[in-house]
C-alpha cells in the first residue's frame, strides 16, 4: 500500500515523463524519416530563383514528353528533357516577371491563328480561318478530358492543348526578351574606333623563343602541394558535383558449351523420324521429321523458335557465313546446324525462283475503319471499302488512263503527290500481300489488295534485274540456358554475395575467377554504368544516405544477377588533388619551366639571347591586336600584348608565353589611318553584340540563377 501511496503522489511526475518519452520517439521518427515535418522538401523536385517545381507538375510534364518520344527514348532522358525545358522556362520568367511583359488573351489568340491558319479543321467553305470552330474544338476537347480527339490525324487531349498554348506563350514570350535585351544593345563610336584600331593598328617585330621543351620535363618537380594550390586559387573552374565510387561482378545467365551441344542436338534430333503411340487408334504411328516431311511450313510452326516464313531470300540477304552453302543447295536438301545470331539453325531448301530486285507500281488506297493508319474521317467498313475499290478496278481495268483521274479517291497522299507511283526494293518493309502482288506478277497486271491498311487498286509497271532466290525452311533454336546453368549462376551468386560481406570483395573474385569491374565518379542523376547499361535502381543505392562506403547489394540484371559494392563516396565542392593532378600538371610544369628559363638568363637583347640559347632571331610583321598570332610561333596573345606596349626600336624583358619563353623588339610601328567617322565600325560592333544575344544570353542568366536541384533526393525512378 505504501508504494501505491507513493506513484499515487507522483503521478503529475511519471505522466510528464511518459509524455516527453513518447514524443521525444514521434520526433526521432519524423526527422529520420527525411524531413518529415516539410512536405514541401517532400514533394519539390527544384527550386529556381525563389520558385518551386513541385513533383507533380514536373512528373506530369514527363509523362506528356514521354508519350511524344515513344519507348525508345529512356526514363532518365526524357526526364533530362524535362529538367532542361523547365530550368529554362523558369530562369527566363524570372526576367519576364522583373520587366513587367506576359502574353495576354488576345495574344494568344493572335498566335493560335498564325500556327494553326492552314490546319483543314478551323477553315471554313472559303478556305479562311475560322475562331468559331477553335473555340468549338477547345470546348470538345476540355468536355471529354481526359478521352483525346484528334488534331492533324494525331491524338491530342485537353491537357496536351494547355501545354501546347503554354509552349506558344513561352515563345512569345522568349521573342520578346530577347527582341527587347537586342534593342538595348548599341556599338558607340568609341567602340567602333577601339574595334577598327584593334585591327588596324600593326606591329612589325623581332623576336627570341625559348621553347619550354628546351627542359626536359624530368627536371621539373610538381608536388602535390603545388596542385592543390593551385586548383584552390582557380577554384570555379574545379568545382565537381557529388559522385560515387562502386564495384561489381556480373553474373549472366549464358548458354553453357554443354547447354549450346544438347540445343544443337536436339535441332538434329528432329531430322529423323520417330516412332510414337497413338493413344486414340492404339497403334505406334511414324511421325516424319524434318527431313522427310512434306508439310515444312506447320512442321516448322510446330517445332522451331522462329515461325515459317514464306518469302523468298537472295544471297545478299542469308547470313554471310552460311550465304554460299544455302544458295547452293538443291531442293529438299539440308544444312545445319549452324549459329545465327543468338540462336541454331538447321535450313531446307524448298524452292528457287527468279525476283525482280525492284519494282515499280501505281495504287490507289481505300481504307476502312480500325485500318492501320487510318485517320479519323475514315467511315467506310471493311465491305464499303472493298465495293469502292472494286468499282475503281473495274473503271481502270477498261481504261488505264482513267488511273490518274481516280487518284482524288486514295487516302495515300505521300505517293498521290506522284501520280500513285511507288518505286521500292525487294528487300524493304512493306505490307506482305502488297509486296507479293508487285513481284510475283508481271508487268501490266491490274489487281484489288487487300492489306492491312485497306484494299488497294494495283498495276505493276515496272520491274528489273530478275535474279535468283531461294525460300527456306529454317529450324531455329535460341541459344539459352538451360535450368542447370540459371541454377548455377544463382548458386554462383548467392555465394559471391555471402563470401564479400565480411571479406574483402577483390580477393573472393579473385579466388573464384571471377572479373571485378570498377566504375568511377557516378552522378546521382546518371542511368547507365558501362557494362550493364541501364540501372538507375543501382545509382539510386549508391546515393542513398544510409548506404555506407563497402556496402554490398545483389540486383537483378537483365540475363543474371550483379553483386556491387559502394567503394566511395565523393561530395560536392573543390576536385581531390588526385583528380585534377593530369589536367594541372602540364599547367604548373610549364611555369616552373618558365620560371626556370627567366632565372638562367642575363642576356638585355635579343642577339645575345639568341646566341647564349643557340637559336635565332626571327621576324613577324604586321602582328595585330585582334589577332594575336605570330607567324612561326602560333597564336600568344601575351607576347602580342607586350609588343603593343613598347615603341618602336624598344626591346621587352622576359615574357611568359603559350609555348616558351620570349624575348621581343618592335621594329615597326604602323597605326590604323583615321577615319573621319567610325559609325561604320560601331555598327559592326552592334552587330557582333546582337549576334550573340541567342546564343549566349541564356546561358549567362542560368549561370546567375539560384538553382536548387533536388530531383535526387526525392528519388524519381
Amino acid at each position: 500500500m505504501a508504494v501505491l501511496n507513493k506513484i499515487r503522489q507522483r503521478s503529475l511526475f511519471l505522466i510528464l515523463i511518459i509524455a516527453l518519452a513518447l514524443f521525444s520517439f514521434v520526433l526521432a521518427d519524423l526527422f529520420k524519416n527525411n524531413n518529415a515535418f516539410n512536405s514541401k522538401a517532400q514533394n519539390t523536385v527544384a527550386t529556381i530563383n525563389g520558385k518551386d517545381i513541385t513533383r507533380t507538375e514536373f512528373m506530369n510534364r514527363v509523362e506528356g514528353m514521354q508519350r511524344q518520344l515513344g519507348p525508345n527514348a529512356t526514363n532518365t532522358q526524357v526526364m533530362n528533357r524535362v529538367w532542361d525545358q523547365m530550368v529554362r522556362e523558369r530562369v527566363l520568367e524570372s526576367q519576364y516577371e522583373e520587366l513587367g511583359i506576359s502574353v495576354e488573351k488576345d495574344q494568344m489568340r493572335d498566335l493560335l491563328k498564325s500556327t494553326l491558319a492552314s490546319a483543314p479543321e478551323f477553315l471554313d467553305e472559303n478556305g479562311m480561318f475560322d475562331e468559331n470552330k477553335l473555340n468549338e474544338f477547345i470546348a470538345n476537347l476540355k468536355e471529354i478530358e481526359p478521352q483525346p480527339g484528334y488534331l492533324g490525324g494525331q491524338p491530342i487531349t485537353f491537357s496536351d492543348w494547355t501545354n501546347y498554348e503554354s509552349s506558344l506563350a513561352q515563345n512569345a514570350l522568349q521573342q520578346e526578351y530577347f527582341n527587347l535585351v537586342k534593342a538595348g544593345l548599341t556599338g558607340t563610336l568609341a567602340e567602333g574606333k577601339l574595334d577598327y584600331e584593334l585591327d588596324g593598328n600593326k606591329r612589325d617585330i623581332k623576336f627570341v623563343q625559348i621553347p619550354y621543351e628546351s627542359i626536359p620535363d624530368s627536371l621539373i618537380k610538381v608536388t602535390k602541394d603545388d596542385v592543390s594550390d593551385y586548383i584552390e586559387a582557380h577554384s570555379s573552374s574545379y568545382q565537381v558535383e557529388e559522385s560515387r565510387d562502386i564495384r561489381y561482378v556480373q553474373f549472366k545467365e549464358e548458354a553453357s558449351v554443354e547447354d549450346q551441344n544438347q540445343i544443337k542436338k536436339d535441332l538434329t534430333d528432329l531430322l529423323k523420324d520417330r516412332e510414337e503411340y497413338n493413344q486414340v487408334t492404339k497403334l505406334t504411328d511414324t511421325i516424319k521429321g524434318f527431313l522427310h516431311t512434306s508439310d515444312n511450313k506447320d512442321f516448322v510452326n510446330t517445332n522451331s523458335d522462329i515461325k515459317f516464313n514464306e518469302q523468298f531470300q537472295f544471297k545478299s540477304q542469308l547470313p554471310s557465313a552460311v550465304a554460299d552453302s544455302l544458295f547452293n543447295l538443291n531442293e529438299g536438301e539440308i544444312f545445319g546446324p549452324y549459329k545465327d545470331g543468338n540462336a541454331y539453325k538447321i535450313s531446307k531448301l524448298l524452292a528457287v525462283k527468279q525476283i525482280p530486285d525492284s519494282a515499280t507500281v501505281r495504287h490507289i488506297l481505300i481504307p476502312f475503319v480500325g485500318a492501320t493508319r487510318a485517320t479519323p474521317d475514315v467511315t467506310k467498313t471493311d465491305a464499303e471499302a472493298k465495293k469502292t475499290a472494286d468499282s475503281i478496278y473495274n473503271i481502270i481495268e477498261k481504261n488505264r488512263s482513267k488511273f490518274t483521274d481516280l487518284l482524288e479517291l486514295s487516302s495515300d497522299q505521300v505517293s498521290n503527290q506522284n501520280n500513285g507511283e511507288i518505286e521500292f526494293a525487294y528487300t524493304a518493309s512493306f505490307a506482305p500481300e502488297f509486296k507479293d502482288f508487285s513481284f510475283n506478277n508481271p508487268v501490266g497486271s491490274l489487281k484489288v489488295v487487300k492489306t492491312s491498311f485497306g484494299y488497294h487498286v494495283i498495276e505493276i509497271l515496272k520491274q528489273t534485274d530478275k535474279q535468283k532466290a531461294v525460300q527456306l525452311a529454317i529450324l531455329a533454336r535460341k541459344i539459352e540456358p538451360s535450368e542447370a546453368t540459371i541454377d548455377k549462376v544463382f548458386r554462383d551468386a548467392s555465394n559471391f554475395e555471402i563470401a564479400v560481406a565480411d571479406k574483402d570483395f577483390d580477393e573472393v573474385a579473385k579466388e573464384d575467377n571471377f572479373t571485378v569491374r570498377p566504375v568511377n565518379k557516378i552522378k546521382a542523376l546518371d542511368e547507365s554504368i558501362p557494362g550493364i547499361g541501364n540501372q538507375r535502381q543501382i545509382v539510386r543505392w549508391a546515393f542513398q544516405e544510409d548506404v555506407e562506403t563497402g556496402a554490398v547489394k545483389r540486383f537483378t540484371v537483365t540475363n543474371g544477377y550483379v553483386i556491387a559494392q559502394l567503394v566511395a563516396k565523393h561530395e560536392a565542392g573543390l576536385m581531390p588533388v588526385d583528380e585534377a593532378t593530369a589536367s594541372v600538371l602540364p599547367i604548373i610544369r610549364k611555369q616552373k619551366k618558365a620560371e626556370r628559363i627567366k632565372e638562367g638568363v642575363t642576356a638585355t637583347n635579343l642577339d645575345d639571347l639568341a646566341k647564349s640559347e643557340n637559336t635565332t632571331v626571327r621576324s613577324a610583321s604586321a602582328v595585330t591586336m585582334k589577332n594575336p598570332t605570330i607567324a612561326g610561333a602560333g597564336r600568344e596573345p601575351m607576347v602580342v600584348g607586350a609588343a603593343f606596349g613598347l615603341n618602336e626600336g624598344e626591346t621587352s624583358g622576359l615574357i611568359h608565353g603559350e609555348k616558351g619563353v620570349y624575348m621581343v623588339q618592335v621594329t615597326k610601328v604602323t597605326p590604323a589611318v583615321e577615319l573621319d567617322n567610325y559609325q561604320a565600325a560601331a555598327n559592326r560592333v552592334q552587330n557582333v553584340k546582337i549576334s550573340v544575344v541567342t546564343s549566349k544570353l541564356y546561358s549567362a542568366l542560368k549561370d546567375a540563377a539560384e538553382i536548387e536541384d533536388d530531383r535526387a533526393k526525392i528519388q524519381i525512378q
